[in-house]
């Protein structure tokens, strides 16, 4: 990535808004999956849907909002493919992390409103739910000790501190939320019984996290000020996202 300086170039601020979109993907994903969900089925029966809220967010695969659903997904993944960063394991990290996004939108979890789950269902959520997982803890990892990572041309300002300190934050959130996730996911599969609806909330957390972090990432938090040296606390490299 380019010093801070650079970033008057067209190339450089374009990289910084797919970064800041990314984000905004992410926080508006359960927001906008749901109220799709909710205007679709007002404008079509003139009847509130029920239940009001899918139980998860991959449960909307099964809805009115499955193209925006997984559309959304596929964009966050060419994204995470594109990245470049200063080595081979940035890429490997951008391409594993897509890999696992484009997982989760392509294999769909059970349907909620089935009355029994096949055997070939209960595969299918299997591997939906282990993609979900990888898929988080691959975002946690870019998070925690990617983004934390900067150049060895600018200094390591008191504001890069605390960006590191969000990034941080970000990833331990979609940890602890990948671990509820697949534990109540786990638990209700065992049970031959539907999701928790607890599974919205946890995945809604994470996507926040994510988001935030990304936003973060693209300047839009936490910039640091120009023309107004920081006072510098340490050197480090900083790599692109992956």
């Amino acid at each position: 990535m380019l010093p801070r300086s650079t970033s008057t170039n067209p190339v450089v601020l374009s990289y910084y808004t797919m970064r800041r979109m990314v984000g905004l993907i992410a926080l508006a994903l359960p927001f906008a999956l749901a109220a799709g969900s909710i205007l679709t089925a007002l404008l079509g029966s003139g009847h509130l849907s029920h239940p009001l809220l899918e139980r998860s967010i991959s449960d909307y695969y099964y809805t009115p909002m499955r193209d925006y659903y997984v559309g959304s997904l596929c964009a966050i993944a060419a994204f995470l493919a594109c990245s470049r960063g200063y080595d081979l394991h940035d890429e490997i990290t951008g391409y594993l992390a897509a890999a696992c996004v484009l997982g989760v939108a392509c294999c769909p979890s059970f349907n909620p409103r089935s009355i029994r789950y096949t055997q070939l269902d209960f595969v299918f959520g299997l591997i939906h739910t282990a993609f979900a997982a990888l898929m988080y803890l691959m975002l946690a990892y870019i998070c925690i000790f990617l983004f934390r990572k900067s150049s060895s041309k600018k200094p390591f300002t008191h504001r890069k501190r605390d960006r590191n300190r969000i990034y941080v934050a970000s990833g331990l959130i979609m940890v602890a939320c990948m671990i509820a996730m697949v534990s109540l996911t786990i638990l209700k599969v065992v049970e031959r019984r539907h999701p928790s609806h607890w599974l919205f909330w946890c995945e809604a957390l994470a996507l926040g996290a994510f988001g935030v972090a990304w936003l973060t990432k693209g300047e839009g938090f936490m910039r640091d000020k120009r023309h107004q040296p920081d006072h510098v606390v340490g050197h480090h490299r900083e790599v692109a996202p992956s």
